[in-house]
């Protein structure tokens, strides 16, 4: 995988991109001999037997290899771009032969940013198509036919990938134009003709291609398909289809549980998502939200599994890397946890998502990467290493953890959390040994101390009162 920033946008390109566009490079530069032989590269590729035949035909296909990646990333940097306009921040993953753009935001997008972000990408395309052929007239002299070349590839490519994502069918920008305005105009009647249009035209396209291109009747009858089980889903009720219009009242419902999660009030965010997700007027944006937000609510809760279950049913709403990693951490899961923290911290950037990143490579034993990563303060990363396990109820590998760390970055903090999940593990020496670890190191909250509910399994223990006790007497009366 290859990964790079379009400035502040992320960008991904997996290695079935490159491979398949390798691949399509290959075939069309078999296929350039019937070109003008007069310029390159087809005059050195018209004799197999030639001397400079191999390593044009190498460089044609490098050079359709580039073109086609350069074409696909512009489609999706238009759409990044139009999403980065309206305040979102994407992320683009190029795959296979297309690529995908997240929206990444808590949000679920307005009709209208969906509308424009779709048509985005394939005027990106048309616009970049169309400049390359401007400057193949005007800005490049006939000399030049390497730069002519890629030019004309380019105005080729740029030109055809948008045509071809215009078309109104599912999956691609023009299905998803056709179906949005269709359906916010005349509701699901609207929905339905968009599906049988979009049925009619694959069928058409189909026909075409069993006597002409198999490959794009493949490639259509899939289309086809897909539009058959929307249209049969709508009309027998199982796709719920709306306008876009939520009723306002759970709007403002899922406001007000939003305003609640973000300070901290998670009985009442989690009441309000829920009478959201049972009200039969909730649409599918709607109901993704609350299933988004109680996921959310789950994970501050400490919940890993139910959040899972609540992000995997926020099917319409983008669910953030950091959030989905955060919830493998604490089921456990920590090799599909350590992946999805290394892609949050490429997406974002962020120091809390760089030192969670580095708490699951504390978990997964590799101490020395994570304490090498930039810019990680070892103290941090080690109290976030042992977060989802004391949260999990793991307290003797959660006071190993903190012990550990206390070699790499001796502090009150890590010192007294491993005081605290000693407590929990119902391993009193150990736990008063940790708590004298931490005055030596600064600790002097004995008030704090008194009340902890995680020391309340130390009450009564002779060792622990006599830790309280000396405290106390060395403060400043």
């Amino acid at each position: 995988m290859l990964r790079f920033r379009l400035g502040d946008i992320p960008v991904e390109i997996r290695f079935s991109h490159l491979f398949f566009s390798a691949l399509l490079g290959t075939l069309l530069a078999r296929d350039l001999p019937g070109g003008d032989p007069g310029v390159w590269p087809y005059h050195a590729l018209q004799d197999a037997s030639g001397p400079g035949y191999t390593r044009t035909a190498l460089l044609v296909a490098l050079a359709w290899m580039g073109i086609v990646s350069v074409t696909v990333f512009v489609h999706e940097a238009g759409h990044a771009l139009m999403l980065r306009a309206f305040g979102h921040r994407p992320g683009i993953q190029l795959v296979w032969l297309g690529g995908h753009t997240r929206p990444r935001g808590r949000m679920p997008l307005p009709w209208h940013q969906h509308v424009l972000t779709t048509a985005a990408g394939p005027f990106a395309g048309l616009l970049v198509g169309l400049g390359a052929l401007g400057l193949w007239h005007y800005g490049v002299p006939p000399s030049a036919e390497v730069a002519r070349f890629l030019l004309d590839g380019l105005f080729a490519t740029n030109v055809l990938w948008s045509l071809f994502n215009l078309l109104p069918v599912p999956s691609l920008d023009g299905g998803v134009l056709v179906s949005a305005l269709a359906t916010r105009l005349f509701g699901k009647v609207g929905f339905l003709c968009a599906q049988g249009f979009a049925l009619v035209l694959c069928v058409a396209l189909l026909a075409y291609g069993v006597g002409h291109a198999p490959v794009l009747g493949i490639l259509f009858g899939l289309y086809g398909l897909q539009a058959l089980r929307l249209l049969l889903a709508a009309a027998r009720g199982d796709l719920q289809v709306s306008s876009g219009v939520a009723p306002r009242p759970l709007v403002e419902e899922l406001n007000q549980a939003r305003q609640a999660l973000d300070h901290g009030r998670l009985d009442e965010a989690r009441q309000r998502g829920m009478r959201v997700l049972e009200d039969k007027k909730a649409t599918l944006e709607l109901a993704a939200r609350a299933h988004h937000l109680l996921g959310w609510v789950a994970l501050k809760d400490g919940q890993g599994r139910l959040a899972l279950e609540h992000f995997s049913q926020a099917r319409r709403q983008p669910v953030e890397t950091h959030a989905v990693a955060a919830a493998f951490s604490l089921v456990g899961d920590e090799p599909r946890a350590l992946a999805l923290w290394e892609m949050a911290w490429n997406e974002t950037r962020d120091r809390t998502v760089l030192h969670e990143y580095a708490g699951s490579l504390i978990r997964a034993a590799q101490v020395h990467s994570a304490l090498r990563l930039p810019g990680v303060e070892a103290e941090t990363a080690f109290l976030c290493a042992g977060r989802p396990l004391f949260t999990r109820g793991a307290y003797s590998e959660a006071a190993a953890i903190a012990e550990a760390g206390l070699e790499h970055a001796p502090g009150a903090r890590l010192a007294y959390d491993a005081a605290c999940a000693h407590a929990r593990a119902r391993h009193p020496l150990d736990a008063v040994r940790m708590l004298r670890r931490a005055t030596e190191l600064g600790f002097q909250d004995v008030h704090y101390a008194a009340s902890d509910e995680d020391l309340a399994p130390l009450h009564g223990h002779p060792d622990f009162e006599r830790w309280l006790g000396e405290l106390r007497k060395s403060l400043p009366a």
